[in-house]
């Protein structure tokens, strides 16, 4: 079954509905957003019980997302200078759930800074991984590189570079599709739960690949990417707010 299959909330550019009383708060800066396209059944058996491929006519996507996180807090309190500040590199799925929401799957999360790693991976459940990391930005080019040092494959590296092009006033619907994402699937106590998020619209760029060596799909189970990225995008950022757990995804039925 693919997401075709069911009654669907609408890709949209805004969030459909704000996230009243936030749970966490932060800045996503500076990101990169490379995709390649992928069959449905390819990814369908690393996704969480209780969900399926997103798809876009017949097709899903592996996402690897590179940015700075910026001022990580907690509530409605202020966001952490330092420790709530750090690069982070995600490769991510595209899913959706019985209830029709839309969201992303993590399949790994590199991040600099070894407290929130923890905090992610025991509080959340999610895949953090510690590694050493930059972003450095020099007019309109971008270049990101991580190594992992904990948990393994230890030694898992990546460097990405991308040079700014024209601003989207309008973006197409594959690059809807692939940005305007409302919460995230995740295994968390209890079943799978969907975490809602709401920020404003992105401002997106289109961007050109000029150097992608990386082995964090290989070691996220993927099969490594073959051939150009789909699309490569750039936002300089946008505030996000971060919701508690909704009820279980439910199990997908025929």
């Amino acid at each position: 079954m693919t997401s075709t299959d069911r009654n669907l909330v609408p890709v949209t550019a805004d969030a459909p509905a704000a996230v009243a009383s936030p749970l966490l708060t932060q800045w996503w800066l500076d990101l990169a957003f490379i995709h390649w396209a992928v069959d449905p059944a390819v990814v369908a058996g690393l996704l969480p019980a209780g969900t399926v491929p997103d798809t876009l006519h017949g097709n899903t996507y592996v996402g690897l997302v590179a940015f700075r996180m910026h001022r990580v807090g907690w509530f409605r309190l202020p966001g952490i200078p330092y420790l709530g500040t750090f690069p982070e590199t995600n490769v991510r799925l595209y899913s959706v759930d019985a209830h029709g929401r839309r969201g992303v799957v993590f399949r790994s999360m590199d991040a600099s800074r070894l407290l929130p790693v923890i905090m992610g991976r025991a509080g959340f459940r999610l895949p953090y991984a510690w590694s050493r990391m930059s972003v450095r930005s020099q007019g309109g080019t971008h270049t990101y590189t991580s190594s992992r040092r904990w948990p393994g494959p230890r030694g898992v590296r990546s460097r990405i570079t991308i040079r700014t092009g024209e601003r989207i006033e309008e973006p197409t619907e594959l690059e809807h599709f692939l940005t305007a994402r409302w919460g995230m699937h995740n295994a968390f106590f209890g079943g799978v739960a969907y975490l809602p998020n709401d920020h404003p619209r992105w401002p997106l760029y289109r961007a050109e690949l000029l150097e992608c060596q990386e082995e964090l799909v290989a070691a996220a189970g993927l099969r490594a990417p073959q051939g150009k990225p789909v699309s490569v995008l750039y936002s300089p950022g946008v505030p996000v707010r971060l919701g508690r757990p909704a009820r279980p995804a439910g199990i997908p039925t025929p």
